[in-house]
């Protein structure tokens, strides 16, 4: 009985720590002053600002995107004319000129839907921040992010224009340098990048693609 207590305890502990640390944290702050909805639309900026990610007019797909700052980022930074396609499970608040497919991208209706959203374009970038959800057996949950890699870096394999480019969330460890490999051989160029608004301590990081260079053979 006491021990189970002190799970409990321990538990809130670490719960009331990170809530501590998420108030207080820099990037959090600045998401709230600025209007966007969580700290990620800063790693986005960051990312795109250093790989050159963003042009007028451009079309995106927007994978995970809930609760929407990666789409707000790219609404205030393409403009008006260009066609962004959000894709996630959970609901997201509508954010003007913002095509929102709620689903599974791996899904034969979802992909229809993003299809129908496409409108017949293929897009010039594809970005992934899809996280899978924590078990707490860290094999395991670092195989599930590998593999929500390996499935947005197929989903773009079909959607993406020549010369297009892809960014995906990957977590450092079991299977992410195959991950790399496969990113290197569809693109002219495939770089690990660690935005300053990601925790220091995450394994967290982000592979970004430039240049697509083709469908190739699928992932084995």
């Amino acid at each position: 009985m006491s021990k189970a207590k002190s799970v409990g305890g321990k538990k809130h502990h670490v719960k009331k720590a990170w809530m501590q640390e998420h108030v207080s944290d820099h990037w959090v702050q600045e998401a709230q002053r600025l209007g966007y909805r969580s700290r990620a639309a800063f790693k986005l900026l960051e990312l795109a600002e250093k790989d050159g990610l963003f042009r007028p007019r451009m079309t995106v797909v927007d994978l995970g995107a809930a609760p929407g700052s990666w789409c707000q980022v790219l609404r205030q930074r393409l403009g008006a004319e260009a066609r962004i396609v959000a894709v996630d499970l959970l609901p997201m608040e509508p954010i003007t000129g913002v095509i929102f497919v709620r689903g599974d991208f791996r899904e034969e209706a979802t992909l229809r839907a993003v299809e129908k959203a496409l409108d017949g374009r293929k897009a010039g970038l594809v970005i992934s921040d899809l996280a899978p959800n924590i078990s707490g057996v860290a094999s395991a949950d670092q195989a599930r992010s590998v593999l929500l890699g390996e499935l947005a870096l197929e989903f773009s394999a079909d959607r993406l224009q020549p010369g297009g480019d892809l960014v995906v969330k990957a977590f450092q460890g079991a299977g992410f340098e195959g991950l790399h490999r496969a990113f290197r051989a569809r693109f002219d160029r495939a770089s690990v990048r660690k935005p300053k608004a990601s925790r220091g301590r995450s394994q967290e990081v982000y592979l970004v693609g430039k240049g697509f260079l083709g469908g190739g053979k699928p992932l084995t």
